[in-house]
């Protein structure tokens, strides 16, 4: 009865739009589980809204296909269908060629239409919480999208076609299945920010270093053991992710990253730090939470910028004199580690609002 309920009322809302011409029309939060052929009367819409909208009066759509009559629309520039249980999407999706802003979000579609690539002038596209395992090679077609939401699907692999999306400036692929990217996502040369966090990546192509335009990047629960030598390229970096992932070591390259502002290690295995740690002058946060470090390089002190820094869990059993020269430190966590004594520099970071000292065997 609900159901019927909020068919009629998805009719009428349609009929009222066919009469004046409209081109939006808003049938979010109705509880729809069918939508009526007649949606595809309204040739000269550009907005439709057919997902969830937050905060508004109503329940979900439940919208499992779509009628035939959809493909009609082919004048959409936005189109919202996040939040309902589409499995799959028509061939006749490739008809909004006009489409600018797409928002397939929380639905249960395992596979894309061959025709989605042409939906060419696509600028944002969200396909975030699906169930994807794969990507049609048509998907390099969206040559002008800037923003991708990839993440919480089963993805594996991307496909070649990927390099093709050179516009693009936000990835996120956290929450997906990838062992390996491929060589082409060295083409993405306009990315900004890029999520990759809880995949199941061991390695990153020597391409990775062509993303020169890179703010922001998340590697977050992976398994990598290395970093390309290509990474230092990275110049614009400002946030790096590392947590939980198995580093030994550092490369030496690590140092080129000259405009890094936040660099998080926590939980790898690192034994020691190389000299040109140093070198990282902008930097204002450093975790290094959970790894093995014995000492850390007397070029420590360089990091005259740091504001925070956490060396919780570690294995350090002295602290470089250069310590003293970290003059605006406001946080710093020393807990758990094997610090019998404080140099007196110490007592130089004049600046510091907070700091923990437990679980250290310190006698004076």
């Amino acid at each position: 009865m609900a159901a019927d309920k909020a068919y009629r009322k998805a009719e009428q809302r349609i009929e009222k739009a066919r009469q004046e011409g409209a081109t939006e029309l808003d049938l979010s939060n109705l509880g729809l589980t069918e939508l009526p052929e007649a949606i595809g009367q309204l040739v000269n819409l550009k907005t439709l809204k057919l997902g969830y909208k937050f905060g508004k009066k109503g329940k979900p759509n439940q919208l499992t296909t779509l009628p035939e009559s959809f493909g009609n629309l082919s004048q959409l520039e936005t189109l919202y269908l996040n939040s309902n249980q589409l499995t799959t999407l028509p061939e006749s999706f490739g008809n909004f060629s006009q489409l600018q802003w797409l928002d397939l979000m929380e639905n249960e579609l395992i596979t894309l239409p061959e025709s989605f690539g042409n939906l060419s002038q696509l600028k944002t596209l969200n396909l975030c919480s699906n169930q994807l395992t794969t990507l049609p090679e048509s998907f390099g077609n969206l040559s002008q999208l800037e923003t991708l939401y990839l993440e919480s699907n089963e993805l594996t692999t991307l496909p070649k076609s990927f390099g093709n999306l050179s516009q693009l400036e936000t990835l996120y692929l956290e929450r997906n299945e990838l062992t390996t990217l491929p060589q082409v996502i060295g083409n993405l040369s306009q990315l900004k920010t890029l999520d990759l966090n809880s995949n199941q990546l061991k390695t990153l192509p020597e391409s990775f270093g062509n993303l020169s335009q890179l703010q922001t990047l998340d590697l977050t629960f992976n398994q990598l053991t290395t970093l390309p030598k290509s990474f230092g390229n990275l110049s614009q970096l400002k946030t790096l992710d590392l947590t939980a992932n198995q580093l030994k070591t550092l490369p030496q390259v690590i140092g080129n990253l000259s405009q890094l502002q936040t660099l998080d290690l926590t939980a790898n295995q690192l034994t020691t730090l190389p000299e040109v740690i140093g070198n990282l002058c902008q930097l204002k946060t450093l975790d290094l939470t959970f790894n093995q470090l014995k000492t850390l390089p007397e070029s420590f002190g360089n990091l005259s910028q740091l504001q925070w820094l956490d060396l919780n869990g570690n294995k350090l059993t002295t602290l470089p004199e250069s310590f003293g020269n970290l003059s605006q430190l406001q946080r710093l966590n020393l807990n758990g580690n094997q610090l019998t004594t404080l140099p007196e520099v110490i007592g130089n970071l004049s600046q510091l609002r907070w700091h923990k000292l437990d679980n250290n065997p310190l006698t004076t």
